[in-house]
């Protein structure tokens, strides 16, 4: 999905608490998806619980007709779709692993976060590469502090998933600022070098969010001009939090406590990889 281009915006305090909220509705609209998720279900059927959830809580999804295009409530991103993957009719299966990207807009403002779930048993390897990439996650927030760079986001991110463990590290995607946009200044990207990009402060808001790849960093968008595949066949893993830069620890304003609670009771979910 493409930026609108503007001004860094920095948020009030109280600005801060409602996109807390926007956050924390998206959270929890992904715990309804982990308490259901099992083979045969659909991801058209997600979609369609996503997007009355959202509805019954006062919101609206953020990616509905994006850019006068996008035509579902959510991203569904099953095996070798990295990102923006179109919910269809095709039932999951054992071993599948799917990553729900949703967006809502709460009182104007947005949240946007990301989590993959792993469909019953898989390949070590699978279950390594969701490891590393939720963990890089955080290893990109704990460098969300006032006065660091976004290239330090970028760096920690990088060295953890690709310069460690050898995985592909998706260029062509990055997070990026959130507030009354879906997209907003600066750009996340998930690779780079410490101390460049944009200086942070306090109060700038973030959706920090790691596409990696089982093999090569290489992808391609199929014809439908939004679905993003690896160009391997193999498998990608995506994970997304909402942040607020503060000047000693950042601030996750969403909540995946509640995705994993639903994740670790759902029989059919394979959360053992943590």
């Amino acid at each position: 999905m493409s930026f609108s281009r503007n001004l860094i915006y920095y948020k009030t305090d109280a600005e801060v608490e409602l996109m807390r909220h926007s956050a924390t509705l998206v959270s929890a609209t992904l715990a309804e998806v982990a308490k259901i998720l099992k083979p045969g279900i659909t991801t058209l059927f997600i979609d369609k619980l996503c997007n009355e959830f959202v509805r019954d809580h006062k919101a609206v999804p953020s990616f509905y007709n994006y850019q006068g295009t996008y035509p579902f409530n959510i991203c569904a991103s099953v095996n070798d779709v990295v990102v923006h993957g179109f919910p269809n009719q095709v039932a999951l299966k054992e071993g599948d692993v799917i990553s729900i990207d949703l967006g809502v807009i709460l009182n104007g403002w947005h949240g946007d976060h990301a989590y993959t779930f792993v469909l019953g048993d898989v390949t070590p390897d699978i279950l390594n590469l969701v490891r590393i990439t939720k963990e890089s996650l955080y290893k990109g927030i704990e460098k969300a502090i006032v006065n660091n760079r976004i290239g330090d986001i970028a760096f920690a991110i990088q060295e953890h998933t690709e310069k460690k463990n050898g995985y592909g590290v998706v260029r062509e995607l990055v997070g990026h600022g959130l507030g009354k946009n879906l997209h907003e200044d600066p750009q996340v990207p998930n690779y780079g070098s410490r101390g460049t990009g944009p200086k942070m402060k306090e109060n700038l808001t973030l959706a920090i969010e790691p596409m990696i790849n089982l093999g090569t960093k290489e992808v391609y968008t199929d014809t439908d001009g939004w679905t993003v595949r690896t160009k391997d066949g193999k498998p990608s893993v995506h994970f997304e939090h909402n942040v607020c830069v503060k000047k000693n620890k950042a601030q996750i304003l969403s909540n995946y406590s509640l995705i994993e609670t639903a994740e670790k009771a759902n029989p059919y979910l394979n959360s053992s990889y943590y």
